[in-house]
């Protein structure tokens, strides 16, 4: 569903607990960010990482955006575009960006969108009564090249996110698109995959000359 864009922001009212859907377009959205307007459909034909954060200044969202620029690269290589949010304003953002640049030295190279309004991180239910009525939890949306949404995880205020799943769940759902196959517990890029199990009696009959290594006439692995 698009929403009618308003001059600054743009995101239809929702309640703050209301939750994106998996396998269903991500809400879009017009805002104001660090790199000036962008909409997320803007971003259409790219991956999308977009990720809350509580406060600009603070600590633990300090180590964070160190962190995230640390993979940036890695995911501009997989076509994926990194952008942050918080209910901080454009000047905000750009204060910390710049702090961040002269006391850690490191450059933040993604944008940071301004949610003064909440609009979009109620959209995405980033706001947690339990947490925080004020500021957004620590979300991540991994939003594919066609503007779905396929995977989300959440995190507490006290609790910094692990950039490592974030890669390996990106590489996780692209090799699922690149070659229809689904990934077990603990799946590193290079591990065997799940093959998807068989639909009918002929199918599974079929599976001991297909060469996939099975536990079971359900759990086949293969290798790519």
């Amino acid at each position: 569903m698009m929403c009618i864009d308003e001059p600054e922001t743009c995101a239809c009212d929702e309640p703050a607990h209301s939750l994106p859907v998996l396998g269903e377009p991500a809400p879009d959205f017009s805002a104001q960010s660090t790199h000036g307007p962008l909409k997320l459909s803007d971003y259409l034909g790219r991956w999308v990482v977009l990720f809350s954060h509580p406060a600009d200044f603070t600590p633990v969202c300090t180590t964070e955006f160190m962190a995230f620029a640390g993979i940036a690269d890695e995911l501009a290589a997989m076509n994926v575009q990194l952008v942050g949010l918080s209910v901080d304003s454009v000047p905000a953002h750009l204060a910390w960006v710049r702090a961040i640049k002269e006391k850690m030295g490191v450059d933040i190279p993604f944008p940071v969108i301004a949610d003064l309004d909440t609009k979009v991180a109620k959209r995405y239910g980033m706001i947690h009564p339990g947490q925080s009525t004020t500021t957004a939890v620590r979300a991540v949306f991994f939003i594919d090249d066609k503007g779905v949404l396929r995977a989300m995880i959440y995190y507490p205020l006290s609790n910094g996110r692990y950039m490592p799943e974030i890669l390996r769940l990106v590489k996780a759902l692209q090799t699922t698109d690149a070659h229809g196959v689904s990934t077990p517990a603990n799946w590193q890029p290079g591990d065997k995959v799940v093959v998807p199990p068989p639909k009918t009696v002929e199918e599974m009959k079929k599976r001991d000359a297909e060469g996939y290594e099975c536990r079971d006439w359900y759990l086949c692995f293969k290798s790519l």
